[in-house]
């Protein structure tokens, strides 16, 4: 596993979009906090172009994100916004430059598309709130990002829900967004469960599609063999006029109830307020009791 320098005080973090187009009076919130904690804000060529909803061409997104990779004044990534269309830059990124010059990336949701890639490359990467609308966000969005950034360790300790299995784990976490997940499946670009804490979450889909993603995981078996499962935000599900007849969180559990691992629901992660944020990649340690959730991690604990 490549070596990630921590970040400094005169570091450089490069904003990038990587799929929805993105205005750079979005980003000032993002941008007042990196200068306030005396980190250098990049902007990238991206910002600021338009093509229907994507931030320009793919390949304008990939050479912005690659000129990134290849500035030595770079130490991570920062992915401006989700939406979709960083799984359609992945056939234009330079495997062994980025393998050259490991960087933090970090964003969520559509992002994990990049997470898989750099994944699939030994890559470590942070799944956490992304600059537009970070504002909106609690402060321990942003601030357990940069705890990663700079080496800190993060522990998230909360009340078991009704969905858990007691156990302990100690394993690499990996996941993201469901949909990213079920739309890479085959692709060889996806991530290898087994042994890992699999996390999940999702936003906006429908009730019986959660039930088909989930069956799609399970005959790739990407639920075989797991060291723990996280399941976080499932928000504003839609469903049928006939009702599909359960929450995402019961149709999640119907998959998962009978593994041999620890389960815990509603971790602080995703498309919520408090979006918490991980290392894609490096060891946790996972705890579920009847009445709580430990999970933490470090940097220095990261394989």
């Amino acid at each position: 596993m490549p070596s990630f320098p921590t970040l400094e005080p005169g570091d450089a973090v490069a904003i990038v979009a990587t799929a929805r187009k993105v205005d750079l009076e979005d980003l000032t919130f993002a941008i007042s906090y990196l200068e306030e904690k005396n980190f250098i804000p990049l902007i990238g060529t991206s910002i600021g172009l338009s093509n229907h909803q994507m931030a320009g061409s793919d390949q304008e997104r990939a050479a912005d994100l690659m000129n990134q990779i290849k500035n030595p004044k770079v130490k991570a990534i920062w992915c401006a916004k989700g939406g979709y269309g960083s799984v359609r830059i992945l056939p234009y990124l330079d495997s062994e430059e980025i393998i050259k010059n490991p960087k933090f990336l970090i964003g969520y949701s559509d992002v994990t598309a990049l997470h898989a890639y750099w994944y699939s490359l030994g890559l470590l990467s942070i799944h956490g709130q992304m600059p537009v609308g970070v504002e909106q966000k609690t402060k321990a969005s942003l601030a357990t990002v940069f705890h990663h950034l700079m080496g800190e360790s993060i522990s998230i300790n909360y009340t078991t829900n009704q969905y858990f299995k007691e156990g302990l784990a100690t394993a690499p976490v990996v996941g993201g967004n469901l949909s990213m997940i079920y739309s890479i499946c085959g692709s060889g670009f996806n991530f290898n469960t087994e042994g890992k804490i699999l996390f999940l979450e999702d936003l906006d889909e429908y009730l019986y599609h959660i039930d088909r993603m989930m069956m799609n995981l399970k005959n790739n078996n990407l639920l075989s063999n797991l060291a723990g499962v996280v399941i976080g935000g499932m928000s504003d599900m839609n469903d049928n006029p006939i009702p599909f007849g359960k929450t995402a969180e019961a149709i999640i559990w119907e998959y998962v109830k009978d593994l041999g691992c620890p389960v815990a629901f509603n971790f602080p992660s995703g498309h919520i307020q408090d979006n918490r944020a991980f290392i894609q990649g490096g060891i946790a340690s996972l705890e579920v009791t009847k009445t709580s959730v430990k999970f933490k991690q470090s940097l220095h604990g990261s394989a």
